[in-house]
């Protein structure tokens, strides 16, 4: 996590009581903000404004960062922290393009919930059925192929 992003989390737990929501996104390469991660960020955020609406949660505060690192989102839900998670996740999985959202829940105290302690596996790469993790680290796809995957999943 960069520093700047790092800073922002900790100046809304500072301020909130309440589960923090980040939406940032899974982006490949040195460019993270572009029309098409834009576009990608936007369809995020709607998809989570549409989820805390749906679900009866009260937003308490909401916040978007356009930034050069890439557009950064933070909403703060009157809610349980696990059930925003699971909620999330549903959307990471049930939408088309959710595979390139990255939804951290924070919980009052400030604990990121993991996909590990709701007994979910790790993100799977975009181009195979490996863990992104290792892809990731063995550089095993180049950026290009990564963002040309992004882009047919916004077709």
């Amino acid at each position: 996590m960069n520093a700047g992003r790092h800073g922002n989390r900790r100046g809304w737990r500072a301020i909130l009581t309440a589960t923090l929501v980040v939406l940032t996104l899974v982006v490949p390469g040195a460019v993270k903000d572009s029309p098409m991660t834009r576009r990608v960020f936007n369809l995020g955020r709607q998809a989570l404004q549409q989820m805390y609406r749906q679900q009866g949660w009260l937003c308490l505060q909401q916040k978007t960062l356009a930034l050069p690192t890439g557009c950064e989102g933070y909403l703060a839900l009157q809610a349980d922290a696990r059930a925003v998670k699971e909620a999330a996740i549903q959307l990471e999985i049930q939408q088309p393009i959710g595979r390139l959202w990255d939804i951290d829940v924070l919980t009052p105290q400030g604990k990121i919930l993991s996909r590990r302690e709701l007994g979910l596996p790790e993100r799977n790469c975009l181009l195979c059925n490996q863990p992104a993790k290792i892809c990731a680290r063995q550089q095993s796809h180049s950026t290009e192929q990564l963002l040309n995957a992004m882009e047919r999943m916004l077709k």
